[in-house]
Order: C-alpha cells, then sequence, then structure tokens
C-alpha cells in the first residue's frame, strides 16, 4: 500500500489542516468543500483513518432546539486530525511511493 493518500483525500486532508482549531463534522466539510456528505465519510474512513491514521472521529455532544423549541443534547462526530495528520506531508509520500515502485 503506498504511503500518499488520494487527490480527494487529500482536498479534505488540506481542508482539515487549514481549519485545524475549528470543530467540523462530516456535513460540515462536505459543504465547505462541494461535497456530498457521504463521500465524506466514505473518504474519511476509507482513506485517512483505515489506511493512514491521519485523522479520528471524536465523540462530542452540541445543543439544539427540537421541533417543540426545546433544547435538546444532540451526540455528534467531530473529525479532527492526528498528529500523524498534521504531519502528512503529500510530496513526501508521493516520493517515497515513486522509489517504491522503482525498486521494484
Amino acid at each position: 500500500m503506498g504511503k500518499a493518500v488520494s487527490e480527494k483525500s487529500l482536498t479534505v486532508l488540506n481542508y482539515l489542516k487549514e481549519n485545524s482549531t475549528a470543530d467540523l463534522t462530516a456535513a460540515d466539510i462536505a459543504e465547505a468543500l462541494g461535497m456530498e456528505k457521504k463521500s465524506v465519510d466514505g473518504i474519511v474512513t476509507a482513506g485517512l483513518i483505515r489506511n493512514k491514521n491521519l485523522v479520528e472521529r471524536v465523540e462530542a455532544q452540541i445543543e439544539t432546539q427540537d421541533d417543540n423549541g426545546n433544547t435538546v443534547t444532540k451526540p455528534i462526530k467531530l473529525i479532527k486530525l492526528t498528529d500523524a495528520g498534521l504531519a502528512y506531508d503529500h510530496d513526501a509520500a508521493v516520493a517515497a511511493d515513486q522509489a517504491t515502485k522503482s525498486a521494484e
């Protein structure tokens, strides 16, 4: 498996890096990048968590209003960069992939 992430994963990762202090959900990222939430969920799960450990989902809670105007607490999952995600260098990862291919 290569070290470099796909272009779509890189788009999400770079957005997270640019907004590293913000509390972002998949829906927030999707809206900001003009993507479907389902696509962002897939990118996060398959491309950035499972294969690379570059981000993690962190459980949190928000207060919101229900249909009757009552304040309710709703669980959400924030998407946060890991230390590996903060340190990820795409150019270096691409170079490492190319070096691996050349050595094969």
